[in-house]
């Protein structure tokens, strides 16, 4: 998997439509019904006086997966519930991303690090 543990703090946010998303540089956009949530990073919500939940760092699985894959995020998401770690999994085109409770980050590393050994060995 090869999770790589971004150093900076994402928050997710609540906006309507008249909030300039470009301004916010936006790693993810999402519309719904109620609003657009976005995550960006915490300076920038509060440098727009942006209300935000979740405090967290992003872990990036370095390996290029498959939008149809079946249990995949399962599996990363029950190893890190074993250890109460919540996680936000957002997939791109070509990679997974978890977002981690921030004081975390660096145990979720380890965990996804150690889950991706025993996949490892158990394939060799």
């Amino acid at each position: 998997m090869k999770p790589a543990l971004d150093p900076r703090e994402w928050v997710f946010c609540c906006v309507d439509r008249s909030f300039p998303i470009h301004e916010a540089r936006a790693l993810l956009m999402f519309r719904e019904n109620e609003g657009i949530t976005v995550i960006i990073e915490r300076h920038i919500a509060e440098e727009h006086d942006l209300e935000y939940t979740f405090l967290s760092r992003r872990i990036t699985l370095r390996v290029e997966s498959d939008l149809a894959s079946v249990g995949f995020t399962a599996a990363l998401t029950a190893a890190l519930a074993k250890h109460t770690i919540a996680a936000n999994v957002v997939s791109g085109f070509y990679h997974d991303h978890l977002f981690v409770p921030i004081d975390r980050g660096e145990e979720a590393l380890r965990v996804l690090e150690e889950l991706s050994a025993q996949t490892a060995r158990r394939v060799l």
